[in-house]
C-alpha cells in the first residue's frame, strides 16, 4: 500500500474516531450466562439528544439500529453468534403518543404506545437481556467479546449528529 493511500486511510479512520467522539455517545454492553443462555444488555448513552426530539417530534420515524455479536477471541475470531435489533418509535402529534415498536432479526417482538418521553427514551436507547445464543456454543475457559454497533435513522445530514455507527465492546472469559 503506498503512503498515499496509508495516509488518506489513516485520516479517514481518525475522522470517523472524531466524529464518534464529539457525539458523546457510549455503548454499555453487560453479558450474562443464565439458564444456559448467553444474554446481552446494553445502552446507547448521551444519543437521546435535542436532534432526536426533534425529529420524534416532527412525527419522522426514529429507529434505532444495533447489529450484536458474540465472538470468540482467536488468532483470526470467529463469530459465535449474531443478531440485529432495532427500536422505532412513530410519534403521532395529534394524540401525542408515541408509538414503539422492537424487532429482533426482523420479527416484531414487542409494541408498546405511551406517551412517556422518558419511556420512549429508554425503549430506543436500552436492550436487557437479549437472548444471543445457548451456552453449548461456547468452549470452557475461552475469552469472548460482545461487540454493538449502533446506529439510527434518519440519517440525513446532521439531523442525529450520526456519520457513522457507534460501537462498543466487551470481553469476558467463559467459565460453566
Amino acid at each position: 500500500m503506498s503512503r498515499r493511500a496509508l495516509g488518506c486511510c489513516a485520516a479517514l479512520l481518525l475522522g470517523t474516531m472524531v466524529v464518534v467522539h464529539a457525539q458523546g455517545s457510549t455503548v454499555r454492553i453487560t453479558p450474562i450466562m443464565r439458564d444456559k443462555k448467553v444474554l446481552v444488555s446494553f445502552e446507547l448513552t448521551d444519543a437521546y439528544d435535542d436532534a432526536i426530539r426533534q425529529s420524534i417530534s416532527s412525527g419522522l420515524r426514529t429507529t434505532f439500529s444495533y447489529d450484536v455479536a458474540l465472538r470468540v477471541v482467536a488468532w483470526v475470531d470467529r463469530t459465535v453468534a449474531t443478531a440485529v435489533v432495532s427500536t422505532s418509535d412513530q410519534y403521532d402529534n395529534l394524540t401525542r403518543q408515541h408509538r414503539l415498536t422492537r424487532t429482533v432479526d426482523g420479527r416484531v417482538e414487542d409494541a408498546l404506545v405511551t406517551d412517556d418521553e422518558s419511556v420512549a427514551r429508554e425503549w430506543l436507547t436500552t436492550w436487557k437481556r437479549l437472548e444471543l445464543c445457548d451456552t453449548k456454543k461456547l468452549d470452557p475457559s475461552r475469552d469472548y467479546y460482545v461487540r454493538v454497533s449502533a446506529r439510527a435513522r434518519p440519517t440525513g445530514g446532521s439531523l442525529l449528529g450520526w456519520a457513522a455507527s457507534i460501537t462498543g465492546q466487551t470481553k469476558f472469559t467463559y467459565i460453566p
